[in-house]
């Protein structure tokens, strides 16, 4: 089964009440590491949908990544919440704001599994 959802498959999944999430990117500063990630799920205080950006800070512990449980780069600024009416509008914005693929998207629980593949990744090359 693939991992990632097609781009009707993460749209059912919003309709049907259940989030989404993709592990955007990493980015390596002299003393840390900042790791931007985003989910959406159904229900916002004001409109339907809502969009969660966050950066978090991987201090390198060996082991399961937990992208949740890290600590925030800016705890007063984290997670930056959006609300939108509709679907389109939540994944439009995804894309154009944060640099989202629509063909990337997984469950929110998998977002983690996704760094941790990505960190595979680099130690193979000798990253």
């Amino acid at each position: 089964m693939a991992r990632h959802l097609s781009e009707i498959q993460a749209r059912t999944r919003l309709s049907l009440g259940k989030s989404i999430g993709q592990f955007l990117s990493r980015q390596d500063e002299v003393d840390y590491v900042i790791i931007k990630w985003l989910a959406i799920s159904q229900g916002g205080d004001e409109k339907a949908y809502s969009l969660y950006y966050s950066e978090v800070i991987d201090e390198g512990s060996e082991g399961i990544i937990d992208l949740v449980e890290l600590i925030p780069f800016d705890p007063d600024n984290s997670p930056v919440i959006e609300e939108f009416d509709t679907i389109e509008e939540a994944l439009h914005f995804a894309t154009v704001a944060y640099g989202a693929l629509l063909h990337r998207y997984v469950t929110e629980s998998m977002v983690s599994d996704e760094y941790a593949d990505y960190l595979q990744g680099l130690a193979r090359r000798g990253q």
